[in-house]
């Protein structure tokens, strides 16, 4: 070949360029007091936060690639408020709407993402949620520095636990719809003898992306758990749960004289797993304790991680973003019967656990419309794969994922781009309990079969 066509092949091959990385933080603790506590089944107003709740974002960049990645101390913030946040962080980066990815951490201790129709002071703080989530994205954007990154995992088991069990036949209480076909129960009593065994598995990799300046200074670390929350947070105070504790506690340890620093906690495939420890329960705990010791104990993981990595600029980025439509779940002819009949009925008492709040639930579902667009993100960062769903996913089908990624390695991010409620696989969904009643899982029994085979599409896509 002629030496002036060789060079002229090689000016039109992209190769990577240097990788670039920026991340920020945004407030969005609440400025009006008290507040709703979303995360339960009963009323409970908070007059003050015991720490503070924040959008932590990462930008990366590379051969003109741009992707972000923010995680919002939230219990779940739907679709429409992360939609606008995205909209307003594209418009003033420039990133792609489909490059960017919004997850809630799931603390059960923080405000509601959705204002109560008339309720003008939610209605500001959602719109406060959804600015400062671009906000904390725009700043990312605007601190873009020649960085390197790797990425680690180590497994961390023992605070993990599945939290459906299979009880002793006849034990479980009719479902808020009257209903006595669940053979598993959630969050069943600690130590309680009718205690079969636990019906599903955990995720035990705890996985970090390490970030840092051309220089070697801590940039960012990016971190994914399958722990649904820890919880033990007084009624009267919102907290960032274990999520918020992470972040302070790898700050301390990777970069305590720079405030700069972003530390961030995802949440796994956690939607059947909790902190706890059914069939040997510990002692009960002061409130706080187990935010503070879990989430130093992951903070000391991601530490002693981050030093082993081997750091590179090398790393293509490639996102795939697609949405998905799925059939919502609407109410049999008996559940619909029954829940108009539970909100007619005066006296609670003769009503199963729940009925009234399950019975406005599936008179929604059957008024509401037929299917939702679910979106669905794959992000590669050099040979990591980061899957990205809008629900709350059971452990396995994040191993799933996993085991059939093209990516080694690759780790799920729950809770990303809206919410839609629990996602069982069709065998959890066929053994019933909570996490499958309607109302609680709102999307069709294939639903996980359905987005599974479509992630692994995508991550196919990002792949090549």
């Amino acid at each position: 070949m002629p030496t002036l066509l060789l060079a002229l092949v090689l000016a039109v091959i992209p190769a990577d360029a240097a990788l670039r990385a920026g991340a920020a933080v945004a407030d969005i603790t609440p400025q009006e007091w008290p507040v709703r506590v979303i995360g339960g089944f009963t009323l409970v107003l908070a007059n003050s936060a015991h720490d503070p709740l924040h959008t932590r974002a990462l930008v990366l960049e590379n051969n003109g690639t741009k992707v972000a990645i923010a995680v919002v101390d939230s219990c779940y913030v739907k679709r429409p408020t992360l939609d606008r946040a995205r909209q307003l962080a594209s418009q003033r980066t420039g990133i792609p709407a489909s490059h960017i990815l919004i997850s809630a951490t799931h603390s059960h201790s923080a405000p509601p993402s959705i204002a109560e129709p008339g309720n003008a002071m939610e209605q500001r703080y959602v719109d406060r949620l959804a600015t400062q989530t671009a906000e904390a994205i725009i700043q990312a954007n605007a601190r873009l520095q020649p960085a390197t990154a790797a990425f680690g995992s180590r497994p961390v088991p023992e605070e993990l636990f599945n939290r459906r069990w299979f009880m002793r036949p006849g034990s479980i209480a009719p479902n808020p719809y009257g209903e006595t076909k669940d053979v598993v129960k959630m969050n069943p009593g600690a130590g309680s003898p009718d205690l079969q065994h636990p019906s599903g598995t955990t995720d035990p990799e705890f996985s970090i992306v390490s970030i840092r300046s051309a220089a070697g200074k801590p940039i960012a670390l990016l971190a994914n758990y399958s722990l649904h929350y820890v919880g033990g947070v007084p009624g009267n105070q919102l907290s960032a749960d274990y999520f918020g504790e992470f972040a302070a506690q790898t700050a301390a340890r990777i970069a305590p004289d720079d405030p700069s620093f972003v530390a961030m906690l995802t949440n796994g495939t956690s939607g059947d797993v909790n902190n706890n420890n059914f069939l040997h329960p510990r002692p009960r705990a002061e409130p706080f304790a187990r935010i503070r010791a879990v989430g130093a104990k992951m903070a000391t993981h991601a530490a002693e991680l981050s030093a082993t990595l081997t750091y590179t600029d090398a790393l293509p980025l490639r996102v795939a973003d697609r949405e998905l439509p799925l059939a919502f779940r609407k109410p049999t002819p008996e559940q619909l019967a029954f829940a108009r009949q539970a909100l007619a009925e005066p006296d609670e008492k003769k009503l199963p656990l729940r009925a009234k709040s399950y019975a406005t639930r599936a008179i929604a579902l059957h008024e509401g419309p037929a299917t939702a667009d679910v979106r669905l993100q794959a992000i590669r960062i050099g040979n990591l794969g980061i899957a990205a769903i809008p629900c709350e996913v059971f452990t396995e089908i994040g191993l799933t994922i996993k085991e059939l990624s093209p990516l080694r390695p690759t780790f799920t991010i729950e809770l990303a781009n809206g919410h839609y409620g629990y996602l069982p696989t069709p065998r959890h969904y066929s053994l019933g309990g909570y996490e499958t009643w309607l109302g609680t899982n709102n999307l069709e029994p294939q639903a996980s079969v359905k987005i599974t085979r479509t992630i692994l599409d995508l991550l196919r896509e990002v792949a090549r």
